[in-house]
């Protein structure tokens, strides 16, 4: 299961004028700690942002899941509620989570929440819609861990186990 990361990130930004004004960003971030979060914001901002910056906050975010679609640039927050029946007692729970899809308004973010969740097995509402503040997500990309790999005799975990047995 992903674990996601709300990071925020403070840099001073050239506006209009061309005064310098301190800002502070949300990322999201896929990674296994916070120490990889923080890691993954230094080597994606680094070229992005320019002159210095500096995390300042890295929480667990409660996000799911992420939708993602290249038609818009507006991350929404969406909480999914359902009801799942507990294996024990037989009795129904309300189970809620939150996904969040890009879209260019709520009603798109809706429609797409729709589309993304319609091979569920249970029946939900989406009881909430906002616009998030996140600009941009960072998902786990497994070619940048093998990139990082030095050369070797490297071998999947499974054919070790299978030659031992």
């Amino acid at each position: 299961m992903r674990t996601w990361f709300l990071c925020k990130v403070k840099y001073a930004k050239e506006n209009e004028q061309g005064l310098l004004k301190n800002i502070s960003e949300a990322y999201l971030v896929d990674a296994v700690s916070f120490t990889e979060a923080e890691a993954i914001l230094y080597d994606r901002l680094a070229s992005q942002i320019r002159g210095d910056f500096q995390v300042t906050g890295i929480s667990k975010s409660n996000i799911v899941d992420v939708f993602f679609y290249e038609d818009a640039d507006i991350w929404h927050k969406c909480k999914i509620s359902y009801m799942v029946a507990d294996g024990e007692s037989g009795k129904e729970k309300k189970v809620t989570q939150y996904m969040i899809v890009t879209a260019n308004d709520v009603k798109e973010a809706y429609d797409r929440i729709q589309e993304s969740l319609g091979n569920m097995l249970v029946s939900f509402r989406v009881p909430d819609i906002v616009e998030s503040p996140i600009i941009e997500v960072f998902p786990f990309e497994r070619d940048e861990v093998a990139d990082q790999l030095p050369e070797g005799n490297f071998r999947p975990v499974s054919e070790v186990a299978q030659n031992e047995e």
